[in-house]
């Protein structure tokens, strides 16, 4: 009945809930402990599980005395409810595969515990639904602060964001046009027996009508496409370098937009930065992939006195750390491991992340600003209030992409929402710098 699936699931929730790492770095060391057979049980269990824990974690709250003080109990009271709710597993077989898990983590005397609550619910659903239905944390499956923040932003859009946030996201391929045309691409994925489209904004991407294993893609390891949101490869259409500049990708890893930027303009000067060693491994192993180099930095953005060697950049492109509340539906423990206050400690530094290059950036030069966030705080608040204070910086974000508006404009820059077949979350700002 698979329990040892159940209780490598409860073990990467439970660390969720404790705030011990996320879901990209728990799930693979995770599935490295399961057997092959049963790791898309597992990824199904713990991705699952993150998205609807809000939600969920209001049910269990009704039907727990108290809540349970290890957290591999909670996370099995979770992992058993989403498996009720959410799956096609037979009751029987979800309640009996999460109370044998108890026992294999060595909670025996918890397995009356969660028996108990499971067959509960199983009574009760309807009438805690109706009781819950009013509840927007409930409605959304979105935390309470979250919920009121993107409602507060966008109360039109609100009720599409959290449903675009609940749903899997599409499968989306940057072209690399140096190599090959999306028409020529496409035609390749059709012999493959790939259904794809191309995407509605992106000019060099293509959505996969289901995910497929990179493996299986024509040309992936010869660097002919690469896995990127459709979102995600508007920074190097947007920043458009040209033949020789010298130019900087911030927070570069994992070097997605990097590979962009070269693939687009092979005759770069470019370096890419990024403050953590492991994750420049990745843009590394990205940029040998498409048979490309750039100069790794490993140093801090905001910190450019102990990096910089005073030679001015004609383009910078900045993808500020951020809440990441764009790409919720790829990374739903942001939902789990996300606190509000976050947002303000944030917001602070991008601003001064912002302030320091700036400096950087040649008289004439362009800086594109981006996140994969949706909240106003992080966004144009930090842009507007940067170009109100610095004479020399202007927002000239375009209104258009390819003869055809895009996103939604704000006070500075141009706001993307997450679209259940397009692309993430994001914001853009062009800022071109006085001569």
């Amino acid at each position: 009945m698979a329990a040892d699936t159940r209780a490598a699931a409860a073990q990467v929730i439970a660390a969720l809930l404790d705030g011990r790492g996320s879901l990209s770095k728990l799930l693979p060391q995770a599935e490295a402990r399961t057997s092959e057979r049963d790791r898309p049980l597992l990824r199904e269990l713990c991705y699952g599980c993150a998205r609807t824990a809000p939600r969920l974690q209001l049910v269990a709250d009704k039907l727990l005395r108290r809540p349970p003080a290890d957290k591999e109990i909670s996370a099995l009271v979770l992992l058993g409810l989403y498996q009720l709710e959410y799956t096609r597993i037979p009751d029987h077989a979800a309640i009996s595969a999460t109370v044998n898990a108890a026992r294999e983590l060595e909670h025996p005397h918890a397995t009356g515990l969660i028996n108990g609550v499971l067959r509960n619910y199983q009574r009760s659903r309807e009438q805690l639904e109706r009781k819950l239905s009013g509840n927007p944390q409930f409605s959304s499956a979105h935390p309470a602060w979250l919920q009121q923040h993107v409602k507060t932003a966008w109360a039109d859009r609100a009720r599409e964001i959290f449903r675009a946030n609940n749903a899997n996201p599409p499968m989306t391929l940057r072209v690399n046009t140096a190599q090959v045309t999306v028409a020529d691409y496409l035609a390749r994925l059709e012999q493959a027996g790939i259904a794809a489209r191309p995407c509605a904004v992106s000019p060099v991407g293509i959505t996969l009508e289901a995910p497929r294993a990179v493996q299986e893609l024509p040309g992936f390891e010869q660097g002919l496409a690469s896995v990127q949101d459709e979102s995600a490869q508007l920074a190097a259409l947007l920043l458009q370098p040209g033949p020789g500049e010298r130019v900087l990708d911030a927070c570069a890893a994992p070097g997605g937009k990097t590979c962009h930027l070269l693939e687009q303009q092979p005759d770069l000067e470019l370096s890419a930065l990024d403050i953590e060693e492991e994750r420049l491994d990745r843009v590394a192993e990205n940029l040998s992939r498409i048979g490309a180099s750039a100069e790794l930095i490993c140093a801090d953005a905001a910190e450019p006195d102990a990096w910089w060697d005073g030679q001015p950049f004609d383009r910078i492109l900045l993808d500020a750390p951020c809440s990441a509340t764009g790409v919720i539906r790829r990374n739903p423990d942001i939902k789990l491991l996300r606190r509000e206050t976050d947002i303000a400690e944030l917001a602070a530094l991008q601003a001064k992340i912002l302030r320091s290059l700036w400096k950087l950036l040649k008289p004439g030069g362009t800086l594109l600003y981006a996140t994969c966030s949706i909240l106003p705080e992080e966004n144009a608040g930090v842009v507007a209030g940067f170009v109100a204070a610095t004479p020399d910086a202007r927002d000239n974000t375009p209104r258009q992409l390819g003869g055809r508006p895009w996103g939604e404009p704000q006070a500075a820059g141009v706001q993307l929402f997450p679209e259940p077949e397009g692309g993430d979350g994001f914001y853009y700002a062009l800022l071109n710098k006085a001569e």
